[in-house]
């Protein structure tokens, strides 16, 4: 007979597959079984039946019931964007559903005003704040989902929508996709800034949406997008007529059709940058330039198959271009360069950096001296081909450069700096890696000095030694910046000539990696330069000991940035800084001072008072209590250890 069983006890219910247990199983009805563990005998009750029409009886109406239309139109009629995303927390389902509706879709805007400045009722706790009037997103890696940017899309649309959204994504399955762009169109049709990188799940349906509903959109970025082809830009040029800043970046399938319609659909496009892209050729950066020259400023070229032809383009339509950056042109010959330059279209141009480009030789670099009226900045970096002659020859050519770097340009010797500073202007000079500059004697003698010459940069030149150093302290006297950072062949007699000839007082001194460089020359360099030096660096100067900070702290009035990294500094030259009263230090690093112990405690502490910045990384002899102590002491300060 069917009977209920009335049973409280705290076994689980199981059935076992024992045939001897099954027999313990009654058969209620042809709907239901009930089983009750052997050790305990049960007590029937009363009969009792389950029937189907029981629990449809019981079962509670429910809004997911609905079909997702009807659903779409109740949330269409929410007043505000606090019932929104209040909606949206409910599940998936309802935030897909939010995120799908446009923002002029919803009944209530014409009715309700919102108040956009009220608190904001966010879903995601992503980081925002606001940068030029506008509210802005940044989802990197894993947090860079479908779900995630659903929600900011519908919790951001109560507040006028985003105005800049960054996704820095990953290549894993999860990712960003289609439907992620799809609701930021949706809800965020303000949406000025989008960012783009390693997105491998977004294609041209996304920039569809994006084109379609965005049409304030001025900045577009897309790096690492494989999906997207020519057909997405293409749409964005079309709908998108504000855009004023184009980046395309390792993008195999945008070719030269989408930089046509670029070029021919926004006129007020200003930079555009180009990196690694396969299918861009002549024919769209030749389209680019020739349709949209009026107001198009700023272009970088890297890594593409195009030639000779490009580069005239430039140089006969870039009348706009202020600054040009080119770099790894294989198929650029010594023809190209030399006709940009004569084409004299570039007399607006104030920056230019050209890398790893072949073509540019000599020759090339006198025509671009020559077509550049206007040049400020140039900077070269691996370009094989460029020797002292060029460099004279541009210097001749060019009156107006005030900067000049070069970076791995090993046919430059020390006879081509010297021609170069007697002819032009400059005010800062940068070497870096340059191989070809060896220290010797040089019998001419100098022409005038460059008294226009404030910065002198010499970085990892083994070759910059005690003769070039009297030679530039003779011909730049001057100087009030100069960075010899990795000259590990300097040595005090050396740098003394060039510190007695700088008339002006220098204020900002790098020697890291100056690995010879004694006490000496710090007592002479603050005795010189004691009341207007501002920043030393001594990193790696591994023979620098205490008695330098006793000078320091006697000489320098104005010195606020101190490195002695590394060096053989011990708490009595941090007490001695301390002690002075006239210092007003605001960043000191003691990285790597194994001499600085937990002595020094008070005397940091002292110093502490003006600092904002302290660095102890790698100070064994400190421990991790005295550090504890410093920063609860020095809440201003930011410590590093």
């Amino acid at each position: 007979m069917p009977a209920l069983v009335n049973y409280s006890g705290d076994d689980d219910f199981f059935i076992r597959k024992n045939s001897i247990e099954l027999g313990r199983l009654c058969s209620i009805s042809s709907q239901a079984d009930v089983y009750w563990p052997p050790h305990k005998r049960v007590r029937i009750s009363a009969p009792f039946l389950f029937r189907e029409t029981d629990f449809e009886q019981n079962k509670q109406p429910s809004i997911n019931d609905l079909p997702g239309e009807c659903i779409f139109e109740i949330f269409k009629r929410l007043p505000s964007g606090r019932e929104r995303s209040l909606c949206a927390c409910v599940s998936k389902r309802w935030l897909r559903l939010l995120s799908s509706i446009r923002k002029g879709e919803y009944r209530s805007s014409n009715v309700v005003k919102e108040n956009i400045d009220s608190v904001s009722y966010a879903i995601e706790t992503i980081s925002s704040n606001e940068n030029g009037g506008y509210l802005t997103r940044c989802l990197e890696g894993k947090k860079a989902t479908d779900v995630r940017l659903a929600a900011v899309a519908v919790g951001t649309s109560g507040r006028s929508g985003l105005g800049k959204l960054s996704i820095r994504g990953s290549n894993s399955s999860c990712g960003v996709t289609n439907f992620a762009l799809s609701s930021i169109a949706h809800g965020c049709p303000s949406l000025k800034s989008l960012s783009l990188w390693n997105v491998p799940h977004v294609g041209d349906v996304g920039l569809y949406e994006i084109a379609k509903e965005c049409h304030l959109l001025e900045k577009l970025d897309l790096c690492q997008c494989p999906a997207v082809s020519s057909k997405g830009l293409i749409a964005i040029a079309e709908n998108c007529l504000n855009l004023t800043a184009l980046r395309i970046e390792s993008c195999p399938k945008i070719g030269n059709e989408s930089l046509q319609a670029v070029g021919k659909l926004c006129p007020k496009l200003q930079s555009i940058s180009i990196k690694d892209c396969p299918l861009v050729g002549d024919h769209g950066v030749s389209s680019l330039f020739s349709l949209a020259s009026s107001v198009l400023s700023k272009v970088k070229l890297e890594g593409l198959k195009i030639s000779d032809f490009s580069l005239s383009v430039i140089g006969y339509y870039g009348k706009s271009v202020t600054n040009l950056m080119l770099s790894g042109l294989g198929n650029v010959s010594e023809k190209g360069f030399w006709v940009m330059g004569n084409a004299q279209g570039l007399q607006k141009l104030v920056s230019l950096m050209i890398t790893s480009c072949r073509g540019l030789t000599d020759v090339s670099l006198e025509a671009m001296g020559k077509g550049c009226a206007n040049l400020k900045q140039m900077c070269l970096r691996s370009c094989r081909f460029v020797s002292d002659d060029g460099l004279l020859a541009f210097s001749k050519a060019q009156g107006s450069l005030e900067c000049l770097q070069l970076e791995e340009c090993n046919k430059v010797t020390q006879s081509g700096i010297i021609g170069f500073l007697s002819n032009c202007g400059l005010k800062s000079l940068a070497l870096v890696k340059c191989m070809g500059i060896r220290d010797i004697s040089l019998d001419t003698p100098l022409s005038s000095p460059c008294n226009s010459l404030k910065s002198l940069s010499v970085k990892n030149c083994p070759g910059f030694g005690t003769a070039s150093l009297a030679m530039v302290g003779n011909l730049c006297p001057q100087l009030q910046h100069v960075d010899l950072s990795g000259l590990y062949g300097i040595t005090d007699a050396g740098l003394l000539p060039l510190l007695e000839s700088c008339k002006e007082g220098l204020a900002k001194v790098n020697l890291s990696g100056c690995l010879n460089l004694t006490d000496e020359i710090v007592l002479a360099l603050t005795r010189l330069h004691g009341g207007t030096v501002e920043l030393l660096n001594l990193d790696g100067c591994r023979r620098i000991t205490d008695a330098s900070l006793v000078a320091v702290a006697d000489n320098c009035v104005f010195l606020n940035d101190l490195d002695v990294s590394r060096c053989a500094i011990s708490d009595s030259g941090v007490a001695a800084l301390s002690h002075a009263e006239q210092l007003n230090l605001q960043v000191v690093s003691f990285s790597g001072c194994l001499g600085v112990s937990n002595k020094s405690m008070p005397f940091l502490k002292q110093l502490g008072k003006t600092l904002v910045g302290l660095n102890l990384q790698h100070c064994n002899s400190i421990s991790a209590r005295t550090v504890e102590l410093l920063v609860e002491s020095l809440w201003r300060c930011d410590i590093l250890f």
